[in-house]
């Protein structure tokens, strides 16, 4: 089973709750859901460690501080688990297209991440949800 891990970027609380999500680039993509930051552990890495870089590559946001788990998502078309960690976004920086492999990366609130969202993605939402409850 292929292992990729993400981080799922937070900012405000309650009703003004907001969360970051990427759009993968590409036409083949220009239809598909939105995502979490994340891609493929290297070998030898950790979830955590591949989160972190896969968020710094993808939105060129560094989150240095600490993460909580949001566990995993097995894909259900596809051998693939999805870790994720989530984390506040750290002051003064806004996330941004830094790679050729997003062409999107916004702030929406999690309702409507909830209609953008990948359908396997959709537990990271309700996780961060109690974890901030």
């Amino acid at each position: 089973m292929k292992q990729s891990a993400g981080l799922l970027l937070y900012r405000g609380r309650g009703a003004a709750l907001e969360v970051l999500l990427v759009h993968a680039s590409g036409p083949y993509n220009r239809e598909a859901p939105w995502g979490i930051p994340k891609g493929e552990l290297d070998p030898g890495e950790d979830a955590e460690t591949c989160a972190r870089r896969e968020t710094r590559e993808e939105t060129g946001v560094d989150v240095t501080g600490p993460l909580v788990s949001l566990g995993t998502v097995d894909y259900a078309r596809s051998r693939k688990r999805v870790h994720a960690f989530a984390a506040p976004l750290p002051e003064g920086v806004e996330p941004r297209c830094a790679s050729w492999e997003v062409d999107g990366a916004e702030f929406v609130s999690v309702q409507e991440a909830r209609r953008r969202i990948h359908p396997d993605q959709r537990a990271f939402l309700d996780r961060l949800e109690a974890h901030l409850a």
